[in-house]
C-alpha cells in the first residue's frame, strides 16, 4: 500500500543547498575548490543512447550540460504530492527464499515508465522517465534532458509523443524535473528508503537503446549501497549499486523491488578499461536521495533556486589505502581557513558519517548549504581531532 509522500513547503534553509564544486570547467584559483578531478582508473558511463538524425545508428553518448534558463522557468503551481511506501512496510515483499515475479512486477510499474526523445540540435538523445504525479510531473536524468532544444515523451501503449518542459534541473545530482501537460496518469510509488537491504531482489525497467516497442526488463540484486562515485557530471552518492544490466537509453528509469516499489533512478554504468575490469556493476541514485532532491526541484521549478555552500579546499584522494579525503589546498578568508583545517589534514568524516575519498566529501558537503555547521573528523600529525565550519554561498 502507498500513501502520499508530503509536498514540500516554502521553507529556506532546506537540507539539500548546494554542493563543493571541483569539476571542470575549474574556477578561477581565488574561488576555486580545488583542482579538477583525475580520471580514476575505469570509468563511469552515464547511460543515454544518441539516435543519428540520418542513419538511425544507436550509440553511446556521454556529457554534461546546463539547461537554459528558459527551460528552467516553468510556472509556479502546487506540487502533487509523490507517492511512497507506508514507513517500515514491508507487507507487500517476498519472503525470503521466494522466486522473484519479474512479469508481476512489471504490470506494477510499466504504465509509470516513460520514453524521453531529447532533440540537442546535433541529434536524438533517449532516456527513460518515471512519472511521480498524476497530472505529468516526471522525474529523470539530468543528462538525459540537459542540453535539450526539444523534450518529447511517449506514455506505455501510446504511438505519438507529447510536448515536454524541464522545469528544473539539478547535474550535480544527476535529476531533472519534467512536465507533460496530461491528467489521470498513473505515478509510481516510491519504496521507504529503510527498506532498502543488500542482497534484496530488483528489475531494472527503462528503453534501452532507444529500442522500439515497451520498455526493456532486466533483473539482479542490490549488490551494495551507499556508494559514491564521479562521473562526467561529478560526484554522486548514496547511489545503489546493482548487478541489474543498465544500457545506454535507461537513464532515468526505475530500479524497483519485488514489490514494484521505485528503490532508486537508474544513472551509470561501470566500464573497463586496459587496467580494470568491471562485470555487471551498475548504478542507481537511491530512494531517499531521489525523495529529497525532487522536493528542491519543486521548489526551484517554483521560483527558489537552489544555493551552493562553500567549503573553500582543495581536495585529493588518500594514496595509503586508508579511507578519506586529503585537504590539499586552503582558500584564504574561506570557511575552512577560519575552522583551522589545514593541508595534508584527512578529513574521515563530517557529522558522524564516514568519508570515502574525495567525491565523499564533496557529497556530504553538497547536501549541505551555507550557514550550515558541519563537524569534520580530521586525522592530522596521527591524532584524531573534531573540526566545527561555517559554510558560506559560493563566490561567484
Amino acid at each position: 500500500m502507498g500513501v502520499p509522500f508530503p509536498p514540500p513547503g516554502p521553507k529556506v534553509g532546506s537540507p539539500y543547498l548546494g554542493y563543493e564544486q571541483l569539476l571542470p570547467p575549474p574556477l578561477p584559483p581565488t574561488s576555486s575548490d580545488g583542482p579538477p578531478p583525475r580520471r580514476r582508473r575505469g570509468g563511469f558511463v552515464l547511460a543515454v543512447a544518441l539516435v543519428g538524425l540520418v542513419s538511425g545508428a544507436v550509440g553511446v553518448g556521454v556529457g554534461a550540460w546546463i539547461v537554459d534558463d528558459e527551460q528552467q522557468a516553468g510556472v509556479p503551481r502546487v506540487p502533487t504530492p509523490m507517492v511512497t511506501a507506508a514507513p517500515g512496510s514491508t507487507a507487500d515483499l517476498p519472503t525470503m527464499g521466494s522466486a522473484l515475479d519479474v512479469p508481476a512486477v512489471l504490470s506494477i510499474v510499466q504504465n509509470s515508465v516513460v520514453t524521453l526523445a531529447v532533440d540537442t540540435g546535433t541529434g536524438i538523445g533517449t532516456g527513460t522517465g518515471v512519472i511521480i504525479s498524476s497530472d505529468g510531473e516526471i522525474i529523470t536524468n539530468a543528462h538525459v534532458v540537459d542540453q535539450g532544444q526539444r523534450v518529447q515523451v511517449r506514455l506505455l501503449g501510446e504511438t505519438e509523443p507529447r510536448s515536454a518542459q524541464v522545469l528544473a534541473s539539478d547535474a550535480g545530482n544527476d535529476l531533472a524535473l519534467v512536465k507533460i501537460d496530461a491528467t489521470g496518469l498513473t505515478p509510481a510509488t516510491f519504496a521507504e528508503p529503510s527498506t532498502l537491504r543488500v542482497g534484496m531482489d530488483v528489475v531494472a525497467i527503462g528503453y534501452a537503446l532507444g529500442l522500439d516497442g515497451g520498455p526493456s526488463v532486466t533483473a539482479g540484486i542490490v549488490s551494495a549501497l551507499d556508494r559514491t562515485i564521479i562521473t562526467s557530471l561529478g560526484a554522486l552518492d548514496r547511489l545503489v549499486q546493482t548487478d541489474a544490466p543498465i544500457s545506454s537509453g535507461n537513464s532515468g528509469g526505475p530500479l524497483v523491488n519485488a514489490a514494484g516499489q521505485v528503490v532508486g533512478i537508474n544513472t551509470a554504468v561501470a566500464r573497463s578499461d586496459s587496467m580494470t575490469a568491471a562485470n555487471s556493476i551498475s548504478f542507481a541514485i537511491g530512494v531517499g536521495e531521489v525523495l529529497r532532491v525532487t522536493e528542491q526541484l519543486r521548489l526551484s521549478a517554483a521560483g527558489q533556486p537552489r544555493v551552493e555552500g562553500y567549503l573553500g579546499v582543495g581536495l585529493g584522494d588518500r594514496t595509503d589505502g586508508g579511507q578519506g579525503a586529503v585537504i590539499t589546498e586552503i582558500q584564504p578568508d574561506s570557511p575552512a581557513d577560519g575552522a583551522g583545517l589545514e593541508v595534508d589534514d584527512v578529513v574521515v568524516s563530517l557529522d558522524g558519517a564516514p568519508i570515502d575519498g574525495r567525491a565523499g566529501l564533496i557529497a556530504a558537503v553538497r547536501d549541505r548549504g551555507p550557514g550550515d555547521a558541519v563537524t569534520l573528523e580530521i586525522r592530522r600529525g596521527g591524532e584524531l581531532r573534531s573540526v566545527v565550519a561555517v559554510l558560506e554561498q559560493r563566490p561567484g
